[in-house]
């Protein structure tokens, strides 16, 4: 296809989820800025307000980087492989995958409109938190970087859940039994300064630290590990789930349902 044609393709892809997340606003945004505000109620103001400081700063203002983290992570990963999986049940996939739309064009645009669901609820939930807690902007670079990132990963991750989902079930599988234990032991709620040594290290196996710990960083310039290395993760990541995806994509598997 011509650069204009495939652009146009691309786009397509990215404005067809994105305007149904948009429709569906009461099922795609609406659930997350709720259950931050339960989570805000509970343990920000209630529990939160009877704690120490950590890192010389507040609970609550301390946990909000990492629930916003949290929210993007969750809907970046269910936005793409919902919508994978709708194409593939729909027979939609089928006819991109006949078209002379190169791979990437389809995984470009589905990830594109995952970094859209994951960016628009992510900024949902920070103003969220502003009624309850003021942040600081320690570093704009980080925070874009971090935020565009994780939803590129998570998205990415999603696309490969769908890939070999066999039905809706399948779909939920992974955030229920995997990214939530990883994402409430990652960071959110507590600072792994505080563990016994042993337990840091072993925390240190979980992705999900580095990113809440690196989006932490963009407000409050404080973290539990390295930012050039909580970076490094998150691109050796990216890369790897984008090497398995096209090299998945090429051999046609798990594209059929």
């Amino acid at each position: 296809m011509e650069t204009n044609r495939t652009l146009i393709a691309y786009y397509t892809v990215v404005r067809k989820d994105v305007v149904r997340m948009v429709r569906l606003w009461k099922q795609t945004f609406l659930p997350s800025m709720v259950t931050t505000v339960l989570y805000f109620i509970v343990f920000g103001s209630l529990i939160g307000s009877k704690l120490p400081p950590i890192h010389g700063v507040s609970y609550i203002m301390f946990i909000v980087p990492g629930l916003v983290m949290m929210q993007v992570i969750m809907n970046a990963y269910s936005n793409t492989s919902s919508a994978l999986f709708m194409a593939k049940f729909q027979r939609n996939l089928e006819e991109m995958l006949v078209s002379p739309m190169p791979e990437w064009t389809i995984i470009g645009g589905y990830v594109t409109a995952g970094i859209v669901r994951g960016s628009i609820t992510g900024v949902l939930v920070l103003g969220v938190g502003l009624f309850f807690t003021h942040l600081t902007l320690y570093s704009i670079p980080i925070i874009i970087a971090a935020f565009v990132l994780t939803c590129a990963l998570f998205s990415l991750g999603g696309f490969l859940n769908a890939m070999f989902a066999e039905s809706f079930d399948s779909i939920s599988i992974i955030p229920t039994f995997v990214l939530t234990p990883m994402t409430f032991l990652g960071g959110v709620f507590y600072s792994i300064q505080q563990f016994p040594p042993f337990w840091q290290t072993v925390s240190l196996a979980n992705p999900v630290l580095y990113m809440v710990n690196v989006f932490r960083y963009g407000f409050l310039g404080t973290s539990d590990v390295n930012i050039g290395l909580a970076f490094g993760v998150l691109l050796g990541l990216i890369a790897l789930f984008l090497i398995l995806i096209l090299w998945l994509f090429k051999r046609g598997a798990g594209l059929k349902t």
